[in-house]
């Protein structure tokens, strides 16, 4: 069958409509009509080739949600006609050790749904049925595909960060990533402080459910009502980090999913007499997706969307680009 999608040519340009075809299907593969993709900055960092591994033709799209069509001879677990999800992993070994204590995330041989093949932009999708998520009935289809990205990035950087319940919470930034970060953080039962630079941001955050929210203005980081136990950066600047150590509890830790530019500049001695973890992470594994899943439906996570058709891609990439979306975008075709 003829796939009709919308394709980079080439690094920074723009979309335009392009097809491909697809055969016969692998063992474990699935065939996705897509519903609704949206749109990362992942996205635009393939599009532009910023990392070097992007092949042209690309199809971006990697917050994929749709239905099953068909499936390879060996798929169990799903059905035609279920609503799953796909993030940014199209598979993995699945045999490595890694894979094997659930974290194929990590794995050596893990593929993108974009970097090694096409993704979400176009009517029909093809991936790993493992890496296929079967979406709750409770979660809207506008909202699970950045669940799928930016949603498992932010829980399961808490999670390994030492997020269980009554914990105090910073999260930097209240953007695409931040927003879902103080919604898991809040409603999974921990004090939430914000770290922002705008005043509706702070605003914004507290409705969400933030306790506190404190605006950095002019480089200042105001000191918290209490030392955290975890810092979680989901911002892409280059901040103050001594300052922020300084805001750590004894065995906090400072957690990375947004990527700041250039190298960081830590000093050891908090590290050291504060006994202090600076780490980060990617997306999450399956189980982690599922168990995300469970909660985001549980709790009435949502991220914040707006939605475009799939003709006005080339103005939501352009819009995701100036950081002006509020605060996922999402393609319907």
């Amino acid at each position: 069958m003829q796939v009709q999608a919308m394709a980079a040519r080439a690094a920074h340009a723009e979309l335009t409509p392009w097809s491909y075809s697809i055969g016969e299907l692998g063992p474990y593969a699935c065939l996705i009509r897509v519903f609704a993709c949206g749109i990362c900055h992942s996205d635009v960092h393939m599009i532009d080739n910023d990392w070097t591994i992007s092949n042209f033709p690309l199809v971006p799209g990697h917050e994929a949600v749709g239905e099953i069509v068909e499936l390879g001879s060996q798929v169990r677990h799903l059905e035609v006609g279920d609503r799953v999800g796909v993030g940014w992993q199209r598979s993995a070994c699945l045999t490595c050790p890694e894979c094997l204590r659930g974290a194929e995330n990590l794995c050596e041989d893990n593929k993108g749904v974009i970097s090694d093949g096409y993704g979400g932009f176009a009517d029909y999708l093809v991936v790993d049925s493992r890496f296929a998520f079967r979406i709750p009935s409770g979660i809207e289809t506008s909202l699970a595909g950045p669940l799928l990205c930016g949603g498992i990035t932010v829980y399961s950087g808490l999670v390994h960060a030492g997020m269980t319940s009554g914990k105090r919470i910073g999260i930097i930034g209240v953007g695409g990533l931040g927003h879902m970060a103080v919604q898991f953080a809040s409603k999974l039962g921990n004090h939430v402080t914000v770290f922002t630079t705008s005043d509706d941001k702070a605003e914004f955050a507290t409705r969400l459910g933030a306790h506190d929210a404190l605006v950095c203005r002019d480089g200042e980081i105001p000191e918290p009502q209490r030392k955290l136990d975890i810092l979680l950066n989901t911002a892409p600047a280059n901040l103050d980090w001594e300052r922020y150590l300084d805001l750590l509890a004894p065995d906090g830790a400072l957690h990375f999913v947004g990527v700041p530019a250039g190298k960081l500049k830590l000093p050891l001695t908090p590290l050291l007499t504060k006994r202090l973890r600076v780490m980060g992470s990617p997306i999450g594994g399956r189980g982690e997706i599922a168990k995300m899943l469970e909660i985001a439906d549980t709790f009435g996570i949502e991220p914040v969307v707006e939605t475009f058709a799939l003709s006005e891609v080339n103005e939501a990439l352009q819009r995701v680009r100036e950081n002006s979306v509020r605060y996922r975008a999402v393609l319907f075709p």
